[in-house]
C-alpha cells in the first residue's frame, strides 16, 4: 500500500478513535502530500520516497517549533507540538544512532581513501545517500567532521 493510501486509511481510523492530535496531524500530511501532487511540473504522482521526505521535513519542522515555544516558555504549545512529531516519525524508517552512523561514515571514509576536509563533500554525498531517511544531515555532517580533521 502506497504511503498516500496509507495516510488516507489512518485518517479514517483516527476519526472513528476520536483521537484529535493523530487526525489534525494526519490531515496536515495530506493536505502537504496533495499540494505536492498538484504543483507546477508534477506528473500528479506522489512516489513513496518522496512521501518520506515530506513527512521528514514536518518532523524537523516540528521539533524547531516546539524547541522555539520551549525557549520562550511556552511548554504546552511544545507539548502539542512535540504529540504530533510523535506522529509522524511513526511513518518514518528507525532512525540510526550515533554510533551506528558514525561506523558507516567509517566504512565510507575507508572505501573513499579520505584523509583530509578537503574531501568532506564527497564522504557526505555518499553517507547522506546512504542513510537517506535514516539520519538527520546535521548529525552526519558532524561525525563527518569530527572524523576527517
Amino acid at each position: 500500500m502506497a504511503l498516500f493510501d496509507k495516510i488516507n486509511e489512518d485518517i479514517k481510523a483516527a476519526m472513528k478513535a476520536r483521537d484529535k492530535v493523530r487526525l489534525e496531524t494526519l490531515r496536515n500530511i495530506k493536505k502537504v502530500f496533495l499540494e505536492a501532487k498538484t504543483a507546477p511540473g508534477s506528473d500528479g504522482e506522489l512516489s513513496d520516497d518522496a512521501a518520506l521526505k515530506i513527512i521528514q521535513k514536518l518532523a524537523k519542522q516540528g521539533k524547531e517549533t516546539a524547541e522555539t515555544y520551549t525557549n520562550n516558555n511556552r511548554q504546552d504549545l511544545a507539548d502539542e507540538e512535540l504529540a504530533q512529531v510523535k506522529v509522524l516519525e511513526e511513518y518514518l524508517p528507525k532512525q540510526l544512532t550515533e554510533s551506528e552512523i558514525e561506523a558507516i561514515v567509517k566504512e565510507i571514509i575507508t572505501e573513499t581513501k579520505a584523509s583530509s576536509m578537503k574531501e568532506m563533500g564527497k564522504v557526505m554525498g555518499i553517507a547522506s545517500k546512504k542513510m537517506a531517511g535514516q539520519a538527520d544531515g546535521k548529525i552526519i555532517s558532524g561525525i563527518v567532521k569530527k572524523l576527517l580533521s
